[in-house]
């Protein structure tokens, strides 16, 4: 009985080898096994996108192109409109002027903390603009690179290559109508938008540097010319502490905006770049982003 059941197994394993061979033979199991199909990660924000920065293609979609109020994210096109300039000279002074004091004030917005009369140079300004989100800050560079007789016409001007350079990216659902964020109900863009903009952006090494630096001390010149040491700017993005391989980018909050945040990692030699907007909370923006940013990489493989 023994012999018998062993003879049948050992038929039955030739009668499968025999045909394993035969698809193999015709070809039939030629293809590589199926990855397992990676989770797409729920997020708090309402809205989310990542794409890959070699390519542009995406990786990540929540209400990609809805339209949300953008906070001080705003604050990548104020650097790229800048660090576009022609002949741009980033040791070039500003001198701060109160007006740039009292419109924080008044707005209570985040701020470098500028002195008033102290001269700073344009490469001092974009720390002071991406690090602490000075408004202040945003404030000096729009008034240095815009073109006008007067403050007001200087800033107008801004804005407007602010918006001629979204539309140059192809950024059709994005209108700015402030160099900081603190919009007037007209100052809005997409996740997609945003992080198209900042793929644009990090092709400048300036811009590279400023936004994966964790903290910067100025040190500027007083209107004695003595030489000011200035508090030390932290950057909002807490991503660049806790994320292996984050190298940017820009945090935004506001009442209207709620808490967003531009961000992007490298990680074997892979590039992926991406947006919260209206998360609800600064820590919730941080997990909803590493959520994104591990799916993507995920992705990636």
């Amino acid at each position: 009985m023994k012999t018998g059941i062993q003879g049948i197994r050992i038929r039955r394993a030739a009668a499968v080898a025999v045909t394993a061979g035969a698809v193999l033979a015709t070809g039939a199991l030629t293809a590589a096994p199926a990855q397992a199909a990676v989770t797409k990660p729920s997020i708090v924000a309402k809205g989310g996108y990542a794409m890959d920065s070699a390519t542009g293609k995406s990786l990540y979609t929540k209400a990609a192109d809805t339209r949300l109020s953008t906070g001080s994210t705003t604050k990548i096109m104020t650097a790229k409109v800048v660090l576009a300039q022609p002949k741009l000279n980033l040791d070039a002074k500003v001198t701060i002027q109160k007006a740039y004091s009292d419109y924080v004030v008044r707005n209570n917005a985040s701020q470098a903390h500028l002195i008033v009369g102290d001269k700073v140079t344009v490469r001092q300004l974009l720390y002071g603009l991406m690090l602490p989100s000075g408004c202040d800050a945003a404030y000096a560079l729009a008034d240095k690179f815009g073109t006008g007789s007067t403050r007001d016409a200087r800033v107008k001007s801004f804005i407007g290559k602010m918006n001629t350079t979204a539309k140059n990216l192809g950024m059709t659902n994005t209108r700015f109508d402030s160099f900081d964020g603190i919009g007037k109900g007209n100052n809005y863009s997409t996740p997609r938008d945003l992080t198209k903009l900042t793929r644009s952006a990090l092709k400048n090494s300036t811009f590279r540097t400023v936004v994966k630096t964790k903290s910067y001390t100025a040190k500027t010149i007083t209107k004695t010319g003595s030489t000011r040491t200035m508090a030390k700017w932290t950057n909002t993005n807490t991503l660049l502490s806790s994320y292996k391989g984050a190298i940017g980018v820009k945090t935004g909050s506001g009442a209207v905006a709620k808490y967003c945040l531009v961000f992007a990692a490298t990680r074997n030699g892979k590039t992926v770049i991406g947006t919260v907007l209206a998360s609800s909370s600064a820590a919730q923006r941080s997990t909803d982003s590493t959520k994104i940013l591990n799916y993507g990489f995920a992705k990636l493989g």
